[in-house]
């Protein structure tokens, strides 16, 4: 996840984003500070807290981000590499989508009273893209509902969000909203509104099944897993590396790989007879257990 670049005049609120103001700042530095700060605000005999009772929360959410934000990049390789449909892959995955949601949410939060737009949009983009995933293999094949119209609806709202923001940047003086100019709001933008077709799609075929169930599931869940991995890598997290490592091939290795095992189980999935295979060998060792 992206993280706040700009001050906005109180403590706490502003986060340095890697190659930016605070380079050298790594997230185990952020940590150290903000625990300082909440063992201080703890240990205040008359604490105001219409002023302290800010920082502190938004201490506590910034350790959440982080701490969740390592436990799903952690999960999310593994559950890419395990053996599909095993009870590892299933594991990992649960793991992966809770620690995911954890981190969009309070990414999403401290993006939101920077206020740092392309962040919040992201932040809630990597959340539906690992809701409408889990969801797509958690229920039974050729089947939809409530949940589907609201994850369409999402999406819409976060792609009309998007190109909104670009817009308003691409008709400003600097170019830029928040920072950032109108190609990062067109991308998240275009993203959502691709993701809000298929749900559509879903919609109207009442449900989807087979290969191209397993190919939702994929293709968001990895997406989703990109995202943490480059924030880790090569976003803000690049700062708790080494600076010889610090925009080097090294750290862009693991989005990569990310990218490049999507596109493997993508091609896998869609155009060879792997996923027929598959459930062709389930179906035949579960009838002599049906049979006995």
């Amino acid at each position: 996840m992206l993280v706040n670049e700009r001050v906005n005049g109180r403590p706490g609120a502003a986060l340095p984003r890697c190659g930016m103001r605070s380079p050298r700042q790594t997230y185990c530095i952020t940590i150290v500070t903000h625990s300082i700060k909440l063992a201080m605000l703890a240990h205040d005999p008359v604490p105001d807290s219409g002023k302290q009772q800010e920082p502190m929360m938004q201490s506590l959410i910034l350790l959440l981000h982080i701490a969740s934000g390592g436990v799903a990049v952690a999960a999310g390789a593994v559950a890419l590499f395990s053996a599909k449909g095993s009870t590892v892959h299933r594991g990992a995955g649960n793991l992966f989508f809770g620690s995911m949601l954890a981190m969009a949410a309070a990414g999403t939060y401290l993006a939101w009273v920077a206020p740092m737009m392309i962040t919040v949009l992201a932040g809630l983009f990597t959340g539906y893209l690992v809701a409408t995933s889990w969801m797509t293999v958690r229920r039974p094949e050729g089947v939809s509902g409530p949940f589907d119209i609201a994850a369409f609806l999402v999406a819409l709202a976060i792609g009309a969000g998007g190109f909104f923001y670009g817009f308003e940047a691409t008709n400003s003086e600097t170019g830029l909203v928040d920072g950032f100019s109108a190609g990062p709001y067109f991308f998240f933008g275009g993203l959502a509104l691709l993701a809000a077709a298929g749900d559509a799609l879903l919609i109207v075929r009442r449900g989807i099944s087979g290969a191209q169930r397993i190919a939702r599931h994929l293709w968001r869940m990895c997406l989703a897993l990109y995202f943490a991995v480059g924030s880790l890598f090569t976003g803000p997290g690049a700062s708790a590396f080494p600076e010889s490592l610090q925009g080097s091939a090294w750290l862009s290795a693991p989005e990569m790989i990310v990218a490049a095992m999507m596109l493997f189980w993508l091609v896998r999935v869609l155009f060879t007879r792997w996923w027929t295979e598959s459930v062709e060998t389930k179906t035949a060792g579960a009838a002599p257990n049906a049979s006995s």
